[in-house]
């Protein structure tokens, strides 16, 4: 039962991306080149954000006080730096992409399969990591440590190991519940950097900004405070409130349209090429129009 349930955890999470994008593809009868910037915009953005994160947030967080924090207001403001952090990054970049890359797929279906690549490459890339640590604990359950590890190294591994095989099936599946909710919150996020060009308002960029990082540092903040369950069910109703707005959102049906005012990228040549910018969307048909 054990080794059944961890190895269910990372197959899910390598599975159920996929099967998402396969699903949102086949339904509304979009591109996979869509899902697929969806996974490069992710990677675009680690490039950068791993970085930040290892090199200055912790001198910024023990000049603040809140390295190593384990509750109360030190382990909030930790929590909100990396929150935002992750909101700055990711958020910038999926606009970037919409603003250079994606011209043509502006469209709320559009939004929700460039989230779930978005989200899926991340799935991928965890459940993969746990795929790799399931056959490690599992190739070592029995082994003698000390004949294959360096000396100074056992008492880890041993503690590691402990640790893996003991946790219980409920918390041995939490990543792959985990991944699914992500799955959600990134498709809304999509949507609700979409409506920074579909409305012609920057504020929806910032919304997105803050919304994921209110997200991120909640569920840092409730795993520190409260442990692994609290967290999950912290980011499940985040997960609900992030696709209930998705959902709510009015003209679902929208696509921006190019202007003739805004000019296009200049070729090498120098003649510009046809607009990409899109006009403003009148509350009125906003309101007037429905999904399909």
């Amino acid at each position: 039962m054990d080794i059944a349930v961890r190895l269910l955890n990372a197959l899910l999470m390598i599975a159920m991306p996929l099967a998402l994008g396969a699903f949102l593809v086949r339904r509304w009868r979009l591109e996979w080149r869509i899902y697929l910037i969806g996974m490069a915009t992710f990677l675009a953005s680690q490039v950068l954000h791993i970085p930040f994160n290892a090199v200055l947030i912790p001198p910024l967080a023990e000049r603040l006080g809140v390295a190593g924090a384990s509750g109360g207001l030190p382990l909030a403001g930790l929590a909100l730096m990396l929150g935002l952090s992750a909101g700055l990054f990711e958020e910038g970049a999926r606009y970037l992409v919409y603003r250079t890359w994606l011209l043509k797929e502006r469209s709320w279906r559009g939004a929700l399969l460039f989230g779930a690549g978005h989200g899926g490459l991340e799935s991928l890339l965890v459940g993969l990591l746990a795929l790799f640590a399931f056959f490690q604990a599992v190739a070592y359950r029995e082994a003698d440590l000390g004949s294959v590890l360096p000396p100074d190294r056992v008492g880890l591994a041993v503690s590691q190991l402990h640790a893996y095989w003991s946790a219980p099936p409920a918390m041995a599946i939490l990543g792959a519940l985990e991944r699914a909710m992500a799955l959600l919150i990134q498709m809304g996020l999509a949507v609700f950097v979409l409506q920074a060009f579909v409305r012609r308002q920057v504020r929806w960029l910032w919304f997105a900004i803050g919304w994921h990082a209110l997200v991120d540092s909640s569920a840092v903040y409730a795993v520190g405070a409260s442990g692994a369950y609290a967290a999950e069910g912290v980011v499940a109703l985040l997960s609900v409130a992030t696709f209930g707005i998705t959902l709510a959102l009015p003209g679902k049906n929208l696509q921006a349209q190019p202007t003739k005012s805004e000019p296009g990228p200049v070729t090498p040549l120098g003649k510009a090429q046809p607009s990409t910018g899109f006009e403003a969307v009148s509350n009125e048909t906003l309101e007037n129009s429905r999904y399909e």
